[in-house]
């Protein structure tokens, strides 16, 4: 009876394993675009279109990421500039307004793997004090 207890939970963490690597290689290299993406190495425009004219209302270039806020109806970007330096801006959506974000430049990203990036100033975000 134990064998058979060992045997069935060895079957499901089998399972539960097995499961967890299901991912097809368009989903990697999708998550790894995005990552890229979202670490300002990839260069995008994004396109603001008004749909019942037809008339680009905004459009922008550059190292971007871009969150779509749907309870308030509105993109959220944050640009880096060549200085490394950082602005958010928002575009608020509506019915008759929709946008486009392309990929510009070609990154060689891994299906296999993933990088995991730290900003180094956040790891111990403490201000040192010395009293005399």
């Amino acid at each position: 009876m134990k064998k058979l207890v060992v045997l069935g939970l060895f079957l499901v963490i089998a399972l539960c394993v097995a499961m967890t690597g299901c991912q097809t290689q368009a989903e990697k290299v999708s998550y790894n675009l995005s990552l890229e993406a979202d670490n300002f190495n990839v260069i995008r425009q994004l396109t603001v279109i008004n749909c019942i004219q037809g008339d680009v209302l905004f459009q922008m270039t550059g190292k971007i990421s871009i969150e779509v806020d749907e309870p308030n109806n509105q993109l959220e970007i944050v640009v880096e500039d060549e200085h490394s330096n950082y602005q958010k801006h928002f575009v608020g959506l509506s019915d008759n307004v929709t946008y486009t974000v392309e990929q510009l430049d070609v990154k060689n990203v891994d299906n296999y793997k993933f990088n995991l990036n730290f900003n180094p100033n956040m790891w111990l975000p403490v201000t040192v004090e010395t009293i005399d």
